[in-house]
């Protein structure tokens, strides 16, 4: 891993403030881009790399501070992709984006080790590891390279982690991993400000799971940790609105932002960038 696998450039204090809210100022925004043909939500789908690299600038001009870039669904059921087709998705759209705006911060979503090297030799300034770091590997990717890591919780694998998830204490389980996994990092050096804990909401939970994470996220952001929540058109709420279809879950999105304005949380990964930052807009004009 070590030849020619250089650092992310970008310096500490600059990658820190890009995950870390400030006082008085809104959540921060990370955009989703789906390098994939079947992801749960169509509208975040680009599987051609001229749509996905126009689509990740929009994603940025629409005022996203993070381009998240995922070649593989992980959506429930979702059958996984081998390495080679996850990397030929996803890395010529990064390369691509770098090219056009080389300040751009992008996060590559994967569980591979070997993709997310890959990824940020070619510019990618994050990994977002929806398996909370389980590969040991990927460990030494991110102390290697000093990226941005957020550090996910997700019981079992997305082609089973929906088949009836049980927890004896949801808010124990979850948080202790996460705190385990990121202290395997700072025991080794990393700095905390580098890394973001998210509780994984709809990844191996039922509804009731990710309502008992969210109305105690407090466990997690009362720490030097960052925290993201991402539940933007996700099922919990169309179980919770009757809304049976991704495209019709805006609106119910656009309430767990405002709960994430209100909670504290440091980044919202979401789809629909212009509809988030005008109410975070708003929201921040109003307290403030």
């Amino acid at each position: 891993m070590s030849e020619n696998f250089r650092p992310v450039e970008k310096s500490r204090k600059h990658i820190s403030r890009a995950i870390h809210r400030q006082n008085l100022s809104p959540c921060l925004v990370m955009g989703i881009l789906n390098v994939t043909p079947d992801s749960f939500y169509g509208g975040s789908r680009r599987f051609e790399l001229h749509d996905a690299v126009n689509r990740g600038l929009e994603i940025w001009d629409s005022g996203a501070i993070w381009l998240d870039i995922g070649g593989e669904s992980t959506r429930p059921g979702a059958e996984p992709v081998d390495v080679e087709e996850e990397l030929r998705r996803v890395i010529p759209v990064i390369k691509e984006l770098k090219r056009i705006r080389p300040d751009g911060l992008i996060s590559i979503d994967t569980r591979r080790p070997k993709v997310a090297v890959e990824a940020i030799r070619s510019g990618a300034d994050m990994v977002n590891d929806v398996s909370g770091l389980s590969d040991s590997d990927m460990i030494d990717v991110v102390l290697e390279s000093g990226c941005a890591v957020c550090i996910m919780h997700m019981q079992g694998l997305p082609e089973n982690m929906q088949d009836n998830p049980k927890y004896e204490d949801c808010i124990t389980e979850v948080s202790q991993f996460l705190f385990t996994q990121a202290e395997k990092l700072v025991s080794k050096g990393h700095p905390k400000e580098l890394i973001i804990l998210d509780p994984g909401i709809g990844f191996g939970k039922g509804l009731d799971h990710n309502l008992e994470l969210m109305k105690n996220i407090q466990v997690l952001n009362k720490t030097e940790f960052s925290v993201m929540l991402g539940v933007s058109r996700k099922s919990m709420i169309g179980q919770i609105t009757g809304k049976h279809e991704a495209d019709e879950r805006l609106a119910g999105t656009l309430a767990t932002s405002a709960f994430a304005f209100y909670n504290e949380i440091d980044i919202i990964r979401v789809h629909d960038i212009e509809q988030n930052i005008d109410l975070l807009k708003v929201l921040n004009k109003l307290e403030n």
